[in-house]
């Protein structure tokens, strides 16, 4: 007999991922292979553009793990739009992955109201689609290889 709770409980939250990541390594050779490397944990990386003024104009958070960026946010002000911002943003955070991660692909989820193309035109590729992630809104992962 089990009794089923949904409570929010952080220390049970932090046993259930120590437990769930000993039996994935333990299945798989890929999460074995990580271990003792740079790239087994995962580290936050974070590229800030500041205007004249010290304001925050745009800026990209994301992290890098397993030889992997993950962009998580990326942002530019309205007034930046179209300065090619974005594009700087997004070619620091992949530069430094590479060079200093040594990280290989990068992968990302945007909405269809948001950036695909952008992404597109920087050589990200759809690998999936969510409809109706959030209601109404399509979600798009892309991936790219990192020269």
């Amino acid at each position: 007999m089990f009794r089923l709770e949904t409570e929010v409980d952080k220390e049970r939250h932090r046993l259930l991922s120590k437990r769930l990541q000993e039996d994935n390594v333990a299945a798989s050779a890929g999460l074995r292979a990580l271990l003792a490397t740079p790239a087994e944990h995962e580290v936050p990386l974070e590229v800030w553009a500041l205007d004249r003024d010290g304001a925050l104009a745009g800026g990209l958070t994301g992290r890098t793990w397993a030889y992997w960026l993950h962009v998580d946010l990326l942002w530019v002000d309205a007034r930046h739009r179209g300065s090619g911002l974005g594009s700087r943003l997004l070619a620091e955070a992949e530069r430094t992955a590479r060079a200093e991660r040594a990280c290989t692909r990068s992968r990302l989820e945007t909405w269809d109201f948001q950036a695909p193309q952008f992404y597109r035109k920087h050589g990200y590729e759809e690998i999936g689609r969510v409809e109706d992630y959030p209601p109404g809104v399509t979600e798009f992962i892309l991936t790219k290889r990192l020269a």
